[in-house]
């Protein structure tokens, strides 16, 4: 549960780090879960990290505004056959793994898959597959080569990501990758998927996030859903130039050392593992 008080300053950091680490495949709430750790602060928990993630929601939409008011209705009007005209329905399609995940399996999100052990673990396992993914993809096909049978592979892929340490972004551009995707395409398309998974995990649990929080909890989770929705609005448009000329091997080696340095703190009782 949220905590009835949660510092200003805490508030606006917790949105910084939502905000840069959302769409950059490093895990979000992996960062989510140690930053109170480090820093001697209650963990938010699971719904209010949720609920700040709504400010990338706000990010992703401006950025890609063109896309999802003018380019793909127009497509729609124009060619309902086209590939951009389909890309509502393969956005659809792919979000139905992460509901249904999400649905059964909350009980478990929220509570003993934040153990750090596991955030570890995470870290360390997609850091490798990100890297074998980044090598050896083809990186040919492009948006328009999406078929329905990509969007539910890299859904399941996406539904992995209520895993702590996993990294929604990661888990969705390491998926199109091995299914032979260019990087930048490979990140189009998991922006644009997150759009459905972020609205539906804020919404869903803004209501146990209203319960915890006390009257003068509200500025702090509007102070930390606006950082987060600057930071991520930055964070998008860097990676996408990022991800036309460069691999994505600085995340995997990133990943490997903040696993590694985890482990550590934990090993040596310097921050708790729940």
């Amino acid at each position: 549960m949220v905590p009835a008080r949660v510092p200003i300053w805490f508030a606006a950091l917790m949105g910084l780090v939502q905000g840069l680490t959302e769409f950059l495949p490093i895990s979000s709430t992996a960062h989510l879960r140690i930053a109170p750790a480090v820093l001697g602060q209650a963990d938010p928990g699971a719904a209010y990290t949720a609920v700040i993630q709504l400010g990338t929601l706000l990010a992703v939409v401006a950025y890609f505004a063109r896309d999802l008011f003018v380019a793909i209705p127009s497509a729609i009007w124009r060619d309902r056959a086209s590939a951009e005209a389909r890309l509502p329905l393969h956005i659809a399609l792919g979000s139905v793994p992460i509901v249904v995940a999400g649905v059964l399996g909350k009980d478990y999100i929220v509570g003993p898959l934040r153990s750090l052990y596991v955030v570890s673990a995470a870290l360390l396992l997609v850091a490798a597959l990100m890297w074998w993914g980044d090598r050896h993809s083809s990186g040919r096909r492009e948006m328009a080569e999406l078929t329905w049978m990509h969007a539910l592979a890299i859904g399941v892929a996406q539904a992995a990501a209520l895993i702590p340490g996993v990294s929604r972004s990661g888990a969705t551009i390491t998926c199109a990758l091995f299914l032979g995707f260019a990087r930048p395409a490979a990140a189009r398309f998991s922006f644009l998927l997150s759009i459905p998974a972020i609205a539906g995990a804020g919404l869903f649990e803004l209501e146990d996030a209203a319960q915890a929080l006390g009257a003068d909890g509200w500025a702090a989770l509007a102070v930390g859903t606006a950082t987060a929705a600057i930071a991520g609005y930055l964070s998008v448009a860097w990676l996408l130039r990022y991800l036309g000329r460069r691999t994505l091997a600085p995340f995997c080696l990133y990943r490997a050392i903040l696993a590694v340095a985890l482990l550590s703190l934990v090993a040596t009782g310097a921050v708790a593992a729940e």
